[in-house]
């Protein structure tokens, strides 16, 4: 199977615009650490970002990011940081394996997108970085293109436990 390729048909524009800006494009500036090839996606204006810390209690989510500078510092952080450690596998290919973007719900200029890591990369060292949260991106359609207007990030996945 093919991770990296686009699940939503050409002819289904919106999402398949939506998914190459925060899968593909993501992805790609994310290895490269260069923000420039992803820092254009975000409509800075209205951007924030609350980091949920990996906690189903939303009493405990934080707006760690309220503006696009200090969520830009953060992921330039996490790039350099990722880009230290040897990987026993293509990490590009890796990445999109663990990441699934299925769900993006649309109405009119508004977008819902449901982005969730779930897998394991195997790195140099025999250790293993394990992936396993979600993230709710929010976006706006500005002049006819989408960008990011915010999100909700790093819940765990999945969320909930089964009751019985």
């Amino acid at each position: 199977m093919d991770y990296t390729k686009n699940p939503f048909a050409p002819n289904d524009t919106d999402r398949h615009q939506i998914w190459a800006m925060l899968v593909e494009r993501d992805i790609d500036a994310f290895l490269a650490a260069d923000w420039s090839k992803h820092g254009p996606d975000f409509h800075a204006e209205s951007f924030f970002g609350v980091h949920a810390h990996k906690s189903e209690l939303p009493d405990s989510w934080r707006l760690d990011f309220p503006n696009l500078e200090t969520y830009r510092d953060e992921w330039l952080r996490q790039a350099a940081a990722t880009a230290k450690v040897k990987y026993a596998e293509p990490l590009r290919q890796a990445l999109f394996r663990a990441t699934n973007m299925r769900d993006i719900d649309i109405a009119g200029d508004r977008a819902v997108c449901h982005k969730k890591f779930d897998g394991v990369i195997a790195r140099a060292d025999g250790g293993q970085d394990v992936l396993n949260w979600q993230t709710l991106y929010f976006c706006g359609r500005f002049n006819g293109v989408w960008k990011m207007t915010g999100f909700v990030g790093y819940m765990p996945y999945p969320m909930g436990k089964a009751r019985t």
